[in-house]
């Protein structure tokens, strides 16, 4: 069985001190490709030098080149700029971390529709981006989908994931009518995750992705441990005993789903 790992932070510090054993276990439990996403302009750099290094007998690390909501602080008008210049040269096979966070405490304070604006404002330049170089996106959005929704409504070529997808069943359904497949890793191994438990037992198999969002989010066999590429199985196992199909089945389908979107034959 081939994995695909549509969602991971490979290039974050917590994997210093072991990054090629974690791309070694990834390859021994049968992931084939790791989508590696940004969450600064300071990272791309990382990124780019991570999924460079890979060896041909080791799972494909791809980079996606974005500005994730949350780090709002970090970002600069100039970074739009060199972003559009990233785009131009380094091939990704994304744009993203992209999209809205009203959850943060920062979107609910005192400076809330300020912060919500510049959030806006990004994700609808980032966009923009996406419908000019014609790339599919990874969209972050926590309590705020229904404006995700409207968004990307305008820009109907657009098509991508929604990472560690949490929203309704009216909501996945309409993102699977505008083309979008829906991420789903650790959160659901857990049994109090009844909502989520439910939707990737009853939504259309092929718009499901497996992403491990690691080393956040790991499985519950991994409570408080940092998570990784190579737990990605136990996201699959979960689904197949939600569906009462085979895993190979969800594999299988999870893994065609990414190849779909990402177009891996085309990243450098």
């Amino acid at each position: 069985m081939q994995l695909i790992d549509s969602h991971s932070h490979l290039d974050f510090n917590e994997f210093d001190n072991d990054r090629a054993a974690a791309i070694k276990r990834a390859k021994d439990a049968g992931i084939s490709n790791i989508i590696v996403s940004a969450t600064t302009a300071e990272r791309w750099s990382c990124i780019k030098a991570l999924c460079q290094k890979q060896g041909t007998e080791q799972p494909q690390c791809h980079p996606a080149y974005g500005m994730h909501p949350m780090f709002l602080s970090e970002h600069k008008n100039q970074h739009l700029y060199e972003l559009k210049q990233w785009l131009e040269t380094e091939n990704p096979i994304a744009i993203g971390e992209i999209g809205l966070d009203y959850f943060i405490d920062e979107a609910n304070g005192e400076n809330s529709p300020q912060i919500r604006k510049s959030q806006l404002d990004l994700f609808i330049a980032q966009l923009e981006l996406a419908d000019e170089f014609d790339l599919p996106v990874i969209i972050h959005a926590r309590k705020s989908l229904d404006i995700v929704l409207k968004q990307l409504r305008l820009f109907p070529k657009i098509i991508g994931s929604i990472h560690s997808f949490s929203g309704s069943e009216q909501q996945a359904l309409q993102l699977i009518d505008l083309g979008f497949f829906l991420g789903f890793g650790g959160s659901i191994t857990y049994t109090r995750a009844t909502k989520l438990r439910k939707l990737v037992a009853t939504l259309p198999l092929e718009f499901l992705l497996l992403e491990t969002d690691s080393p956040d989010q790991p499985d519950s066999s991994h409570y408080n441990e940092r998570n990784e590429p190579a737990y990605l199985i136990s996201v699959a196992q979960v689904i197949a005993e939600l569906r009462n199909i085979s895993v190979e089945e969800v594999v299988h389908a999870t893994t065609e789903n990414a190849e779909t979107l990402f177009n891996f034959n085309l990243s450098p």
